[in-house]
């Protein structure tokens, strides 16, 4: 007997900027094997069902540079959503399945012959989950989360519809493509999250599964818009605002009321209009809460990110601009400088450092969860995980004129002197892969040096057992997050 291992090596990535993933096609049909940085992809596939291939993955199209694309199977045909032909969203296509089919990729059209998603600005395109007689898309427009529901035979595509003007809502987990109906998780910022399960053929007939309980919750004491504030280039910045109807009448009074100012704007990833829970001690004590849509994130579609209009590489700055605009418009009316607080956790600790360093004076207190905040010292070490790969993202220091850009946004390295800063709260975890601790141990030393006549507190809480993500416990994490709002509150003269 030989004790050599008997295992295949089937397909592996050695490129630094690849993340890797497998998954299984829903029919059960084919495995794929994913590989992709920010701007480019590649899939290989593998039947399950033809023995003599189990051996030989093959390449569903060859990478293209800033061609991304993801597959899925169905009717023997690849469903292939892509950016492919530089489209600033994402295309829906179908080719057969079979190999090298880049060249066969042809657009899925409706009934009338009209491309369900054509990758223009209109809509964007998320995810595809093909059944046996649907097609389900989730995607967005409006920069609202959307699901879509195409019928294979008739060929109409039509958009699942609900009450609230904001929302998110996407499909749970499926794992069985013969299926009549499908289930969605649906929640708002006053409507707790519920699973609803909804005809594929009448998507009127909807049934509620189950309903997230909140004990003491009275959602009629709440309630919420969807605004849009105007950047200084112009753009249209969408905010999502909730609050309870006491403070609202103060505001109509004209009354200016404490307001909590989140943001993120990176990666792409979107900030939902969501309910949360621990939004509720904060607007419980007569504080608005308002999240900021600002381009960094995907919430309009891939060009709220991209390049040349969104906020990545060298238009970054385009992220910090917009919510610093944001907070000017919550001052000029509902609140005061005194009264404003900001918050953001990793990239977005890179927003509030960044945003504070612009404008001291707009903000009363900061929160800086895990904070990106020395951008040029960490993209220049490729041997912290990560850091690579995030060159795609940022851009990398070693070129020039990256290094030139980050150096005029990097909070380490723009705190202003003789400024008054806000009170501002650091975070940082001692095993942190991604943002290490040293980061906001290094910002808290600099706000504090470059101002030391400062009475607002400069305050640093590192967790010696904590990563990236805080604390796994529940239970420890709401108290992680209570030391987070005790500084905010009491800053902000609401403790008692």
């Amino acid at each position: 007997k030989s004790d050599a291992p008997t295992d295949t090596l089937l397909k592996e990535e050695l490129d630094d900027l690849f993340w890797c993933s497998s998954y299984k096609s829903l029919d059960g049909k084919y495995i794929f094997f994913d590989t992709a940085s920010k701007e480019t992809s590649e899939v290989w596939y593998l039947s399950t069902e033809d023995e003599s291939s189990v051996t030989e993955m093959k390449c569903v199209a060859k990478r293209r540079n800033k061609v991304l694309y993801e597959v899925e199977h169905g009717d023997d045909s690849w469903y292939v959503w892509t950016n492919v032909d530089g489209s600033p969203n994402m295309k829906l296509m179908s080719s057969p399945a079979t190999a090298d089919s880049a060249a066969n990729w042809e657009l899925v059209e409706d009934t009338n012959g009209n491309p369900l998603f054509d990758g223009s600005l209109a809509k964007s395109l998320d995810s595809v989950t093909v059944l046996n007689t649907h097609v389900v898309i989730e995607g967005r427009e409006g920069g609202i989360p959307r699901v879509w529901i195409y019928s294979k035979d008739s060929k109409n595509m039509k958009m699942l519809s609900f009450d609230e003007a904001a929302y998110d809502v996407g499909m749970l987990a499926h794992f069985e493509a013969d299926t009549k109906s499908i289930a969605v998780s649906y929640d708002s910022l006053v409507t707790p999250p519920s699973s609803i399960e909804i005809s594929l053929d009448d998507d009127s007939q909807r049934t509620v599964l189950k309903t997230k309980a909140v004990p003491g919750y009275d959602k009629g004491s709440y309630g919420c818009d969807r605004m849009e504030v105007l950047s200084r280039d112009g753009t249209k910045i969408p905010i999502s605002v909730v609050y309870s109807n006491e403070t609202v009448e103060k505001v109509k009074a004209g009354e200016r009321v404490p307001v909590h100012l989140y943001g993120y704007g990176s990666y792409g990833a979107c900030m939902e209009a969501d309910f949360d829970t621990t939004r509720l001690p904060l607007i419980k004590r007569g504080m608005i809460y308002v999240i900021a849509h600002i381009r960094g994130g995907g919430e309009m579609g891939r060009q709220w990110y991209e390049e040349p209009n969104g906020a990545k590489y060298l238009c970054k700055k385009n992220t910090f601009n917009d919510f610093v605009d944001v907070a000017k418009f919550l001052v000029d009316t509902w609140t005061t400088p005194e009264m404003l607080s900001c918050e953001g956790r990793s990239a977005g600790g890179l927003l509030i450092g960044a945003s504070i360093n612009q404008a001291p004076e707009l903000f009363k207190c900061a929160i800086l969860g895990v904070p990106f905040v020395d951008v040029a010292v960490t993209m220049t070490d490729s041997t912290i995980p990560l850091t690579s790969g995030e060159w795609v993202e940022w851009g990398n220091p070693n070129e020039e004129k990256y290094h030139q850009y980050m150096m005029e946004y990097s909070p380490m390295n723009n705190v202003q002197k003789g400024k008054t800063y806000p009170a501002c709260w650091l975070t940082g975890g001692l095993n942190d892969p991604r943002v290490a601790y040293w980061e906001p141990a290094k910002m808290t030393a600099t706000l504090r040096h470059a101002n030391p006549d400062n009475e607002n507190p400069i305050c640093m809480k590192l967790d010696l057992s904590a990563g990236h993500f805080s604390a796994s416990d529940r239970y420890k994490y709401f108290r992680e997050l209570a030391y987070d709002y005790s500084f905010l509150l009491d800053q902000l003269k609401l403790a008692n």
